[in-house]
Parts: structure tokens; sequence; C-alpha cells
């Protein structure tokens, strides 16, 4: 477009309240975000209904700080951007309602945003998409390889058959009784042991980009299950370390394996467990002899955020396209 434009972005799908700023879906001139992990920890997971009350009180202070931080006004707001969906259906209400009612108020357009399409645009923040480009999504509830041959054109060519690659994370880091959010921790665990145990990877077929993470995951509480039977103590690391390894070794090569076929000039990586150092390490030594740039958005921007809300918003409103007055969250909604 020849004239800037200046979109301003709310995220509250799970248990991040989010707003920011951004210009030309480039330049991000404000991204706060309001963490409730505190709030869900004790529960070891999100409560939907706390995470809707903790949107509900955040939502006003955030918008104010995005602002404030961008040192915009109202005046210098071209659209508005808001995640439609998938999520939880309480917290997505609270941002939809929030920026209806805005949109309404300062006469603004209104942008309807798919949570996966904002995470891999979360990527346009820092380099410029190459199409055809492949996305590897990994996050707590989706495993994704989707091929764009233009923006906003998605074509998935694999998905998870059954737990996500994060879910997979949080459920074995329960197991080990590490805290939540469990990723992390693993992650972090992963670099003080080896490898060592045998955990299945579910490769399928080899034409197959599908993933499948249930069996490693039943393997791994089974493991630490008879280990206890016996009186063994569990060595956290060494636990952490080959469960991780399972995962990692089946999203790099099927990654690869796309990346080749497709004939892509770009792969990147979205979503939370695109943060994980061993993923980040292992991607980026499997494709370092190749002629193929991956990307991975910085650390603040792989969990949920509003810039990338609102620059997946801004390929919309390139486009115009616009939502309507009964917008509506929802829970699931397919991004192809």
């Amino acid at each position: 477009m020849e004239k800037d434009y200046i979109i301003l972005g709310i995220e509250t799908s799970c248990d991040e309240t989010a707003a920011a700023i951004v210009k030309n879906g480039k330049e991000i001139l404000a991204n706060v975000v309001s963490s409730q992990i505190k709030k869900h920890a004790q529960f070891g997971g999100v409560v939907p209904e706390i995470a809707s009350r903790q949107h509900t009180e955040q939502i006003t202070y955030v918008l104010e700080e995005a602002f404030r931080q961008a040192n915009c006004t109202w005046d210098d707001i071209d659209a508005i951007a808001v995640t439609e969906g998938p999520g939880l259906i309480g917290a997505l209400l609270v941002g939809i309602s929030a920026a209806k009612a805005l949109a309404f108020a300062k006469k603004k357009p209104l942008i309807n945003v798919h949570h996966i399409a904002g995470h891999i645009y979360a990527n346009r923040l820092i380099e410029e998409f190459e199409f055809p480009l492949l996305a590897l999504i990994v996050s707590g509830g989706h495993t994704e390889l989707i091929i764009m041959r233009d923006h906003g054109e998605y074509e998935r060519i694999g998905e998870t058959l059954d737990d996500a690659a994060g879910e997979a994370f949080d459920k074995v880091a329960r197991t080990l009784e590490l805290p939540y959010p469990g990723g992390p921790h693993i992650d972090r665990l992963s670099e003080k042991a080896e490898a060592s145990i045998d955990f299945p990877r579910a490769w399928l077929d080899e034409e197959s980009f599908d993933f499948s993470f249930s069996g490693l995951k039943s393997a791994v509480i089974n493991y630490v299950h008879n280990e206890k039977q016996r009186g063994n103590e569990i060595d956290k690391a060494q636990v952490a370390a080959s469960f991780q390894a399972s995962v990692v070794d089946v999203l790099t090569e099927k990654t690869y394996r796309a990346a080749k076929r497709y004939d892509v000039k770009q792969v990147i990586v979205a979503g939370g467990v695109a943060a994980n150092n061993g993923l980040r390490k292992r991607i980026t030594e499997k494709f370092k002899n190749t002629d193929i740039p991956v990307y991975f958005p910085p650390l603040e921007l792989c969990t949920d955020n509003a810039a990338m809300i609102a620059a997946a918003g801004s390929i919309l409103y390139e486009k115009g396209r616009f939502a309507a007055w009964d917008l509506n969250g929802k829970a699931a909604l397919p991004l192809t």
C-alpha cells in the first residue's frame, strides 16, 4: 500500500491478555501482554472460567498501556484486528466484545484473525516472507505443516492425528512433577542429560507429513510408572532429554522432507514450542547445508501476543476483508 497504516491488535484466546499496535504489518510500536501463568499454575493447567475473568479485568489496562507505549491516539489507528478463534470460547469473547465496542465507537474497520495465522505472521515481524514457504506450527493445541504460496493462502499438508506436541510436553512434565507450564522446564532439564532412553518415534508412513505423539506420551508415562514400581529413582533430566529428542527428531525430519518435496524458499517455525531450544538447534542444524533459510520468531513472539494478530490482520486490511458486526468467537476454527 502507498500510505502507511496502523493496526491495533487484540488477543485473548487462552491465558494471555494482549494488545499491540503495529505499523504496516511489520513494525511493532507496542506489544503488551498480561500473563495469567501464576493464576493457573496452582491448578496445573488453564482453568477457562478464571481465564475469562482475568481477561475482563485486564483488557482495559492492557489497551491503555499499548497506546501509551506506541505514543498513539485513536486518530492514528486505521483498523482493529482481533482473534476470532480457535481458543477458549469465554476468553475469545472478551477480546471480541472489546474490539467490536471500540470499532463501533471509534468508527474503525474490524478484522477477524485466525489464531494460527497470527502465529505464522509473527515471523513476518522479523523477516519478509518469500513464497512458497513452509510453516511448522507447534503449540499446546496444534502441530501442523502449512504450505503458503501467497499472503493469506494456507494449504495444510500435515497435522497431528492425536496429541499436539505442546500437549505432550505438558503431560510428560506433569508426570515428572515439574511446575506448570511444563515445556520450558523439560527444555532446560534436557540440557543436563543425554537422550539415553529409547522412546518411540511415530514416523507413520514415508509419504505422510502427519504427526502422532500419544504413543510417545504413553511410553514415557509407563516408563516412569514402571521405574517407580521397581523402587528406582527417576532421573528426570534423562527422561526429559530422551522425550524431547523423540519429539524434535520427528518434527525436524518431517519438516525437512516437506521442504524438499514442495521446493520451498523459506521455512518458518511458529507457536509456543518454537521457543524450545532443542528444536531450534536441531532444525537449524538440519537445514544448515541447504539453500533453504529457517526462521524462528524471537521468544517474546512465540507465545500468544497481539503483535502477531495485528501482523496477520494487516494482510486482510490490505485486501479489504473486514468482519461484520455479528462477529462471534469460535472455539474450533479451521485455518485452511
